[in-house]
């Protein structure tokens, strides 16, 4: 009769399961609320720029974005403690509806990853690793000036 398998390898995997999921279950509750105006040139720069890759980015997938005209009222549990925003963009980061960091207008794609990742990072989030390529000889770049036969 075969003797049966032992636990110890199903809780350690049930172990590295809780542990890959933990930082994602406590990035659950970030949200990216984006607070614009009709007419707002920057908002649409915005949108244009960085708005369709917004939900496909690591930063995207840990806060979750909430557009909301700068006059609609506040999702029921949401507290905004610099007060109101005046300026549109704003970009107010929640965490648990409560605001841990906040961006006011857009100065283009750059500086808005640059500055998200700062208020990210507030909060204990850190982007994943860069992706190595498959070959990394292959994808350096030539260096010296082209060889000559």
């Amino acid at each position: 009769m075969a003797r049966p398998a032992p636990l110890i390898p199903l809780r350690v995997a049930v172990l590295a399961v809780m542990t890959a999921v933990a930082p994602a279950a406590m990035a659950a509750d970030l949200r990216l609320v984006m607070f614009e105006r009709e007419g707002c040139i920057y908002c649409r720069q915005w949108h244009e720029q960085v708005g369709p890759a917004y939900p496909k980015t690591p930063e995207g997938a840990a806060a979750p974005l909430l557009q909301l005209d700068i006059h609609d009222p506040l999702p029921a549990g949401t507290a905004l403690t610099a007060g109101p925003p005046v300026i549109t963009p704003t970009f107010v980061l929640t965490d648990g509806g409560t605001e841990v960091a906040r961006l006011t207008g857009y100065a283009g794609d750059e500086f808005f990853w640059v500055l998200l990742d700062g208020m990210l990072a507030q909060t204990g989030w850190t982007p994943p690793p860069a992706a190595l390529p498959a070959d990394p000889v292959a994808a350096a770049p030539a260096s010296g000036p082209p060889a000559t036969h």
